[in-house]
């Protein structure tokens, strides 16, 4: 079955347009027109799911069941495994106050924590709906190891960036030119995956 023909209009279920302009640059060679769902004044929906996947799901699904569009909608964050995995799937709300309030709140649950011991990683999933009801969503994962630093680094990025210490480059995801950044991060090996989904059979009609 035919999950999207191409020149159709899809709509991202987020009001960051720093997503939505890595997004459409992605999906403009398949001739895809992605549209934030602002222009839809789609509201803004409760994250009431335990994972990553499951709040993708609602927030796609609800974005796709407000404009009757195919829909696309991201959820990230950052696993710390010293605390368990937080702040995951809260990671954007972890303080309640932004990113500078959000990275002195983990400095703060780290303090002391040995670098061997602060091993962390982004997490990126994508998901895209054909429609409201779609009971096959193409979902793609994206992981980017790495470890946190005892005080920020750099002035790139957003989030957890200026903490985030990559070993490849020997330098914190803050550091790092966004060429780069937009080639080796979670969201980019997330955003490869449903590139290449959307590019097969499925999205050919073939």
């Amino acid at each position: 079955m035919t999950r999207i023909t191409p020149s159709q209009a899809v709509v991202l279920a987020s009001g960051n347009q720093g997503k939505l302009a890595e997004l459409a640059r992605i999906l403009e060679p398949l001739g895809v027109k992605l549209r934030a769902q602002s222009e839809f004044a789609v509201p803004e929906v409760e994250e009431t799911g335990l994972t990553f996947v499951e709040n993708a799901i609602l927030k796609a699904r609800a974005a796709a069941q407000h404009t009757g569009l195919p829909a696309i909608a991201d959820d990230s964050g950052l696993e710390v495994d010293f605390l368990q995995g937080a702040p995951g799937i809260r990671s954007a709300r972890y303080a309640e106050g932004g990113d500078e309030a959000n990275n002195r709140k983990l400095l703060a649950a780290l303090d002391g924590v040995p670098r061997a011991e602060r091993s962390a990683r982004y997490q990126c999933v994508l998901v895209f709906m054909r429609h409201a009801l779609d009971p096959t969503p193409i979902i793609c994962h994206g992981s980017w190891e790495g470890h946190i630093l005892e005080a920020p680094a750099g002035s790139g990025g957003f989030g957890y960036d200026p903490l985030f210490h990559v070993a490849a480059f020997n330098c914190s995801a803050a550091e790092l030119a966004p060429r780069t950044k937009n080639r080796v991060s979670h969201r980019a090996i997330a955003c490869a995956q449903l590139e290449q989904a959307l590019r097969g059979p499925d999205f050919q009609g073939s």
